[in-house]
């Protein structure tokens, strides 16, 4: 059994506010922005909403797969800004695909979501339960963002990317030998929940039938400092561990594909693997900190460009609320 990944797509919204932009309603500049993240512009919603950018997402991986939504057996989206509390997103998607037989449920791990979907329905199709999983990780985090505090502000966008796995066949070898089966090699993950408040959003609050209690909305409030010192020390060692799960070492793999938070971040962890940042390409500066979207939306532009070659090794890697990490050795 093989289980690959066999088609990506992404969705954007129309919307671009560049940094210049973004300094008229807050005090910060491009200069400022730039120097301490690589981020130029970001996409943010008007009239998308996060299940309509899954679905488009969704509809694009389908299509570059060869792959109809009623193929499709099990729908995981990653995301922790969903349109309502209830039904999921999966739930919306499923609906617009039309990808009735699908089993479809959301997964809320922040920025390390979609490799922790991607891991779930990996397991579902090793398990023999399903072939075709469709994964998304999508996010309007314009919707908890404070835009007084330039300090989080500046870093997000909005957007989705997905992914589908598929259950293939292995061929033989013109000598009769059985094919490498590649695919998904290997996975790691964790949480460290003793220090998940250091980046966190607080939920919708009790609201008791005999108190009046004012609404108080709450947006993304993040410990830069401490979340910085996390993914710098974290970031290596998983990969480390999943490149040894895989019997793979770092200097064969064509490409890191990492969440995009922070320049400064992958070029620490670059670094540390004591890798060419060449092999760390970049979503940043023109979609900012996509949490739960950045991987597959980066994942989606490499493979559009044509920079994904069947046989390439590849990493990918989440990080960031909960605080939680999850890599991946994936073989083309």
């Amino acid at each position: 059994m093989v289980i690959r990944i066999v088609g990506t797509g992404s969705s954007l919204p129309e919307q671009v506010v560049t940094n210049e932009e973004l300094s008229r309603v807050v005090d910060t500049s491009d200069e400022w922005i730039f120097s301490r993240t690589g981020i130029r512009e970001r996409h943010l919603v008007k009239g998308e909403t996060t299940a309509s950018m899954s679905a488009e997402a969704a509809g694009r991986a389908l299509c570059n797969a060869g792959i109809g939504a009623e193929e499709v057996d099990l729908i995981i989206v990653a995301t922790i800004t969903g349109d309502y509390m209830t039904p999921s997103t999966a739930c919306e998607v499923q609906a617009a695909l039309g990808a009735r037989r699908a089993a479809a449920f959301d997964i809320n791990a922040a920025c390390s979501g979609f490799l922790f979907a991607l891991h779930t329905a990996y397991a579902y199709l090793r398990a023999g339960m399903y072939k075709t999983a469709l994964v998304v990780g999508a996010e309007t985090l314009s919707k908890i963002v404070d835009w007084e505090d330039r300090s989080t502000c500046v870093l997000f966008g909005d957007g989705a990317g997905a992914a589908v796995l598929h259950v293939c066949e292995m061929g033989t070898k013109g000598n009769g030998r059985e094919e490498e089966a590649g695919g998904m090699l290997a996975f790691e993950q964790g949480t460290d929940g003793a220090r998940g408040k250091v980046l966190a959003c607080r939920g919708r609050q009790n609201n008791n039938l005999l108190e009046k209690n004012p609404f108080v909305p709450s947006y993304v409030e993040m410990d830069g400092q401490e979340v910085y010192k996390f993914a710098v020390s974290t970031v290596p060692a998983s990969i480390g561990r999943v490149l040894d799960k895989a019997g793979t070492a770092a200097g064969e793999i064509k490409y890191f594909v990492l969440h995009q938070a922070n320049v400064r971040i992958i070029q620490s962890v670059a670094k540390r693997l004591k890798a060419e940042e060449e092999k760390f390409p970049l979503s940043l500066s023109h979609c900012g900190n996509v949490s739960a979207a950045s991987v597959p939306i980066l994942l989606d532009e490499m493979n559009r460009k044509g920079m994904l070659v069947r046989g390439d090794k590849i990493v990918l890697s989440g990080f960031g609320g909960g605080l939680s990490w999850a890599s991946a050795v994936v073989e083309w």
